[in-house]
């Protein structure tokens, strides 16, 4: 038979994890290609890009999805393990589960959102990209779903790790983004005891005429106002005029009008915000595939 789509896999990865043990993904994936009745063939079968086996590749962006909607949890790597929800799910005995049906969950609708842009949905891989769409706008709307999801994976990464790791990724990332230069004293971490509310400092410029102060919190509730007013206290205390706030989370509404309406300068990053800055600058991730779009070069079919 034809390998299934990730979403006709959704169910069965579902079914798979219902014993509430944690289950490998490489077992996962082996139970599944009996149960489909996978040829030797078929389970060799490489994605276009030749990184990775199509069969593997599905199963992983099944589970990947039931994680949006927190129908499984990964309670270590490369392991998933169902949930009360997902358990819920099998009980109400679906037909099947598909990207559609995901929709009832609202932790799924957030991650939908996020990879949205003046609050429309750039496009999914799931929810039919208009049959009108170019090859050109379809590709650029399935890297954009390839990166909202990555940056999801990357926060529960970084929620994972120590406070003292996130400190100094958060300094690592300021660097490559173009803040200090290239001298190696422009970012260093603090986040020690009586640091004053500062996790850590940035040269803004190579020379070091000014610096950047930064507080890193990884947080999974909204930062409030008392938050941010704690922090620019602390900026003023070291007679500092700019900021950046950084969580894994996001920030309240009065927070977020609180900074506009003071003299200091400080910019709130929430998680998403952070991921995406990551993935634009290489931090914490690496490049599996590369494209090349080509176009006829009209100027070399000129007659001289």
């Amino acid at each position: 038979m034809a390998i299934p789509d990730f979403q006709t896999l959704m169910l069965p990865v579902l079914k798979t994890a219902s014993d509430q043990e944690q289950h490998a993904m490489k077992d996962i994936v082996e139970h599944l290609a009996i149960e489909f009745a996978l040829t030797e063939d078929e389970k060799s079968e490489l994605l276009p890009s030749g990184s990775a086996f199509t069969f593997n590749n599905r199963v992983a962006w099944a589970a990947s999805y039931l994680k949006k909607a927190l129908l499984i949890s990964r309670p270590r790597r490369g392991y998933i393990e169902i949930t009360g929800r997902g358990l819920d799910v099998l009980r109400s005995k679906p037909l099947c589960i598909s990207m559609k049906f995901l929709e009832q969950f609202p932790e799924y609708l957030a991650f939908r959102s996020s990879g949205s842009e003046n609050g429309s949905e750039v496009g999914s891989i799931s929810t039919g990209i208009s049959q009108t769409s170019t090859p050109e706008e379809l590709l650029a709307n399935t890297v954009k779903d390839l990166d909202a999801a990555l940056a999801y994976d990357l926060i529960e990464v970084i929620k994972s790790s120590s406070p003292n790791f996130f400190e100094r990724l958060v300094v690592k990332l300021l660097l490559a983004i173009g803040y200090g230069g290239s001298r190696v004293e422009a970012g260093r971490a603090i986040g020690q005891s009586g640091d004053g509310g500062i996790d850590g400092i940035i040269d803004e410029d190579k020379l070091g005429l000014d610096s950047i102060y930064i507080q890193a919190k990884r947080w999974e509730s909204s930062v409030g106002r008392p938050e941010i007013q704690k922090f620019v206290g602390a900026l003023q205390g070291h007679r500092a005029h700019k900021g950046v706030f950084i969580t894994t989370s996001d920030f309240t509404k009065d927070a977020q009008e609180y900074v506009r309406n003071i003299n200091n300068k400080v910019v709130l990053i929430n998680g998403f915000t952070l991921a995406r800055l990551m993935i634009e600058n290489n931090v914490g991730v690496s490049t599996v595939s590369t494209y090349e779009v080509k176009k006829i070069d009209t100027d070399y079919f000129i007659d001289e």
